[in-house]
């Protein structure tokens, strides 16, 4: 069937956004060194507003990105995190003081929160069914592509610009931002937040047309209607009617965090380091990890709508348990050096073609129009508040324990996602969003009884 080039442009300016996640995640650890230097830091200062503070507004801008999705459009809220970007790069480039540059870093940190939500929502309302996990997978590739961008233009700009290094590394994300702006400017508003928020029928249909021509357009937009009632409270969103979505959500979300990805991505040289690995072979072994990160997230993009969300579930459990298991076999064994870098790549491997595919375009599926910014939020600020956990604790963790018992640890956790998978976590390839919600148990009819609302009325009134 014939996608419109609207569609897919729209699309690829969305994800975009991933790219500037991941640039401005990775960025800072090329510069991070000489601010310290510079300004005379102390580790504590250094850890807490120097690298830590966009972590910290990446959990504020997950677990609040729901709000202006919600009341000002997917649109609006798109382009203002583009601006946050924008602002971040300029401000921490050219900040003339530790103060304001953590003030930067935490605005360039709210943008990465909110588009983990804004983006998914965006991506899940405007693909058709049997596209919509490969595209939503579109952000989750930006995100791998922008963190080795990062670390090429790190490596690149430190070459050449002397001790003013770190602030060129920088200020050149306003490149991308500023052309992630003028992209998002030509993309449309979602047909559902049409439907939902602003009761525009004759404009939600006219976009559907142009997004997926050939559809059966009535009927989706009949479908639409019939999932939205009335504005759904916070309140009632957590008041149990969407605990399963809720549960999945937050399952997938947590396991996300548990399998140890931001441990090895983070910390790498350091658990490279204690395999043995000589201090001047560290970073280039660190570049493997890259590679395989971006060619099986590749991979998993290809596969997420054939395979579908579960089996591919299934094969990243299965490839993580292996995988930790055998580095944490090296490390109690001794067989440590390249062993150690050959199981840590599976392992990125298993990420990337399982939960690193999966996760964004399964928690924006799961739940109802209604609710769906609330749900992003949820799974998103969960995976942001593990990830924002795991990092503090890393150096305490790394301190305590031996590379053996932590590896072992995080291949336990996997046996439980195995677990997760197999008894509790449904299908969703192929189905709309709509049909997803009678699927996961949240009826039209359980929804009116929930909020009291007639259902011949509402459509009736919803229709006019």
């Amino acid at each position: 069937m014939d996608r419109s080039r609207l569609m897919y442009f729209s699309t690829f300016a969305a994800a975009l956004a991933g790219f500037l996640f991941g640039f401005d995640t990775i960025v800072i650890s090329g510069a991070e060194q000489s601010i310290q230097e510079l300004w005379n830091l102390s580790d504590l200062f250094h850890g807490t507003f120097i690298t830590s503070m966009a972590l910290w507004g990446t959990v504020i801008g997950a677990l609040f990105g729901g709000v202006p999705c919600d009341r000002f459009g997917r649109r609006r809220t798109l382009f203002w995190i583009g601006i946050f970007y924008l602002l971040s790069a300029l401000g921490s480039a050219l900040a003339p003081n530790p103060y304001l540059f953590s003030a930067s870093r935490l605005i360039g940190g709210l943008g990465v929160g909110a588009s983990s939500v804004a983006v998914p929502v965006y991506i899940a309302e405007i693909t058709p069914a049997s596209d919509r996990g490969k595209l939503g997978a579109l952000y989750q590739f930006n995100i791998v592509f922008g963190i080795l961008v990062a670390y090429i233009s790190n490596y690149l700009i430190g070459l050449y610009f002397g001790e003013a290094a770190w602030r060129w590394m920088l200020g050149v994300e306003t490149i991308p931002a500023a052309i992630f702006c003028t992209f998002v400017l030509g993309v449309p508003e979602s047909p559902r937040w049409l439907v939902l928020r602003r009761q525009k029928n004759s404009e939600a249909r006219e976009l559907l047309q142009k997004l997926n021509p050939g559809e059966q357009v009535e009927e989706i937009l009949t479908a639409i209607k019939k999932s939205v009632r009335e504005e759904i409270p916070l309140s009632k969103f957590l008041s149990g009617s969407f605990r399963f979505p809720i549960l999945l959500a937050f399952l997938v979300a947590f396991f996300n965090q548990m399998s140890g990805v931001n441990f090895v991505l983070y910390y790498a040289p350091r658990i490279f380091e204690r395999a043995g690995i000589e201090a001047e072979a560290v970073l280039g072994a660190s570049v493997p990890i890259g590679v395989v990160n971006l060619l099986f997230t590749l991979l998993g993009m290809y596969l997420i709508d054939n395979f579908g969300r579960k089996k591919l579930l299934y094969v990243g459990s299965f490839g993580y348990i292996a995988s930790l298991s055998g580095v944490s076999w090296a490390f109690f064994s001794g067989a440590q050096g390249a062993i150690v870098v050959i199981f840590v790549c599976a392992f990125i491997a298993a990420h990337a073609v399982g939960q690193g595919a999966v996760i964004w375009v399964f928690i924006s599926e799961i739940f109802p129009n209604a609710v769906r910014d609330y749900g992003m939020s949820l799974g998103s600020g969960t995976h942001w508040v593990m990830a924002a956990t795991i990092t503090l604790l890393t150096p305490t963790i790394l301190a305590t324990f031996t590379g053996g018992q932590i590896f072992a640890f995080f291949a336990g956790m996997m046996v439980l996602q195995l677990l997760f998978v197999w008894l509790v976590m449904p299908e969703t390839k192929g189905l709309t969003l709509e049909e997803m919600e009678v699927k996961l148990g949240i009826s039209t009819a359980e929804l009116e009884k929930e909020i009291g609302v007639d259902v011949e009325e509402t459509t009736s009134q919803t229709a006019a």
